[in-house]
């Protein structure tokens, strides 16, 4: 038993890797976008299209899209292993840009190759996890999408002297993490769940796809997920990859933009570990999610009624650190695996995703400029969205502590469920 949890674990941080790569990706072009504008002479508008169009945004929800519905065609293991081979290609436009329109192109890859990721590792992560520790599971994702940004920040601390050529190691070192990922993964088992529940499906000649997604009753789960994390999500993506530019643009001291983000992501990483990865598989996850979200709307209130001073922005990235530790995102990750059948469940989850991402991308394009000419008026924006949030997601919230995925769609009297079976090793 004590091996095949080690699997277990070991399958989970490979393909949580996904997660350190995706945010990587994000803080890295956070850290470049100062630079780069100055280089490039970019407006704030090309500035917002950079945002728009980056692994943040638009493309990683595109890619989400396409690779969630190939995963439960073709399965996780074939999509998470290669994506990562067209990632480091894409990767490659953004170490050598040399213009504004290979940056662009470096961030269309890249957020494709992530957002096709996205699904497969998650569903993997849920789909071979203890129905006991699917929500350590998940955490364990998320503590790696938090040390993404922290190693990203850290090493930008070091590396900023150097300007854009200390910067491009960022790159690098993600590209290289990527291609050693390829390798890593090529081990791995596809998740048994998923190979059951094809072989039942063809023995009982159907194949469930777009249409089995659209019904009303998984169109209410994904108008829930897409809401609750969306709304959040507007003010993450900000957080991400705005900050570091904002805080340059402030002028607040120059160690602030690196190491203030840093914090956050560090803070983040303790309270998953502490909070999130303790707690979400035993207790009321709604009431875990309700304190959370509480918290995130009075640490984006003390930005909007102080402004965005050191000291505020310092007291404002604690407390949104601890809040986003057992917050939208980590539930997310959870939510979406558990609310639709394994059939459809990377289908469904990359329409999640790219419907949250191209959002965001939307929403990025007005941000620079919104900023700059009044960032209380943002700050409040931004709040709000955090309300709908928090009320969305505390009001409809699951509760699945504790159960297999099986059980769930039993209970949800899902027509693509199938009999309980123990979880992967």
């Amino acid at each position: 038993m004590s091996g095949q949890s080690e699997g277990s674990w070991r399958n989970t941080i490979l393909a949580g890797l996904a997660n350190y790569i995706d945010a990587g990706s994000i803080v890295s072009g956070s850290v470049a976008l100062a630079l780069w504008k100055e280089q490039y002479q970019l407006s704030d508008s090309f500035i917002g299209l950079i945002g728009a169009f980056s692994a943040n945004a638009i493309s990683a929800g595109v890619g989400a899209l396409i690779g969630g519905r190939l995963c439960d065609l073709f399965g996780r293991k074939k999509i998470y292993q290669y994506d990562m081979l067209f990632y480091a290609f894409g990767m490659l436009f953004l170490i050598f840009a040399a213009s504004a329109w290979m940056i662009i192109a470096g961030f269309l890859l890249v957020g494709l190759a992530v957002g096709a990721d996205i699904p497969a590792s998650w569903s993997l992560i849920a789909e071979q996890a203890p129905d006991d520790q699917r929500g350590a599971h998940s955490g364990v994702a998320q503590i790696l999408w938090y040390l993404g940004p922290v190693a990203v920040l850290v090493a930008a601390y070091f590396l900023k002297p150097f300007g854009i050529s200390g910067v491009r190691w960022l790159f690098i070192h993600l590209a290289v993490l990527a291609v050693a990922l390829t390798f890593l993964r090529s081990r791995m088992q596809e998740s048994s769940r998923w190979e059951e529940t094809v072989a039942e499906e063809k023995q009982q000649g159907r194949f469930p796809g777009w249409a089995a997604v659209l019904t009303p009753r998984h169109l209410a789960s994904v108008l829930y997920l897409v809401t609750m994390y969306g709304m959040w999500n507007l003010w993450a993506g900000y957080n991400g990859f705005f900050t570091p530019y904002l805080i340059e643009q402030n002028h607040l001291p120059a160690w602030a933009a690196t190491v203030v983000p840093a914090g956050y992501f560090a803070i983040g990483m303790v309270s998953i570990l502490a909070i999130f990865m303790t707690l979400s598989d035993r207790v009321n996850q709604r009431t875990l999610f309700a304190i959370s979200a509480v918290m995130h709307v009075a640490g984006m209130a003390l930005l909007a009624v102080f402004g965005f001073t050191l000291p505020i922005v310092i007291a404002h990235i604690l407390i949104m650190g601890i809040a986003g530790g057992f917050g939208a995102q980590s539930f997310f990750q959870l939510w979406s695996a558990e609310m639709f059948p394994t059939a459809i469940r990377s289908t469904a989850q990359g329409l999640c995703f790219a419907l949250v991402r191209i959002g965001l991308g939307l929403w990025s394009l007005a941000v620079p400029s919104l900023a700059a000419s009044n960032f209380t008026e943002l700050a409040w924006i931004l709040t709000g969205f955090l309300v709908v949030s928090g009320v969305v997601g505390t009001i409809w919230a699951p509760r699945n502590e504790g159960k297999s995925l099986e059980q769930i769609d039993a209970e949800r009297g899902d027509p693509l469920s199938r009999p309980a079976a123990p979880a992967a090793a």
